[in-house]
């Protein structure tokens, strides 16, 4: 227990809390935050098993949500192209992966936070497209939720059908990098102390994240998830900025 870093694991439980709340699932939180206190390659080990029983918990608290023709249409492009993505980052810099996360994070809310009225057109073309760079950015660099939150928002989904469909695809991409990961070497035996941690943080997070959701109107949502994306790319740069 002396080895286990609890500040990691207090503000892993809040990145669970946000992330349920702005329904793109923790990773968008949980990469950058984890770059404090692990290597770039280890984060994304350990994002992929965290997300595993993190999406388990919202597929079954929001389970009557499901759509399953998202499902297809985004979920079979994901994971054909988070396997890419996880083989790809083994050939890029972890410093440059992790500048191009702050730039696209930042770059990506501020359009849509602007440009409130831009969105993208609801049908299987995008949603594969969408689908598609969801899963590759997801592989290559650790976080893809915020595409996916993108592509299932011109849908306009109910906050349930929304998180449960998202968390289902989450976990199908969780499930094929966490063995991509585990052949580039990144699931590092003595991380694995955390992982009975990050387990009951993904049941206790998803929960209470679905509380405070329950009392946020559905004409926020979408704002809210961009506002939030907003804050962790300002937060991934200024750790960058710190680290040059």
């Amino acid at each position: 227990m002396k080895d286990i870093n609890f500040i990691f694991l207090i503000l892993t439980l809040v990145a669970e809390i946000i992330g349920t709340i702005g329904g793109f699932g923790s990773s968008v939180f949980f990469v950058p935050l984890g770059n404090f206190y692990f290597d770039f390659q280890s984060v994304l080990g350990l994002t992929a098993i965290f997300h595993l029983s993190s999406n388990l918990s919202k597929i079954f608290l929001f389970k009557k949500g499901l759509d399953k023709r998202l499902l297809l249409s985004i979920g079979i492009p994901s994971v054909i192209f988070v396997v890419i993505g996880g083989f790809l980052s083994k050939i890029f810099n972890s410093n440059f992966l992790e500048i191009f996360l702050g730039i696209f994070l930042i770059g990506f809310s501020l359009l849509f936070l602007i440009k409130s009225k831009l969105s993208i057109s609801p049908n299987d073309k995008n949603a594969v497209v969408g689908g598609a760079l969801s899963g590759f950015s997801a592989g290559l660099l650790g976080t893809g939720g915020a595409i996916r939150g993108l592509t299932m928002a011109s849908f306009n989904l109910e906050k349930s059908v929304f998180i449960a469909t998202s968390a289902f695809i989450d976990f199908l991409i969780d499930f094929s990098r966490t063995f991509v990961y585990y052949s580039n070497g990144y699931i590092h035996k003595h991380n694995l102390k955390y992982v009975p941690f990050l387990f009951i943080i993904g049941l206790i997070g998803t929960f209470i994240g679905k509380k405070i959701l329950a009392h946020i109107p559905q004409s926020k949502f979408r704002r809210l998830s961009l506002s939030l994306i907003l804050i962790v790319g300002i937060i991934t740069m200024t750790k960058l900025l710190f680290k040059l």
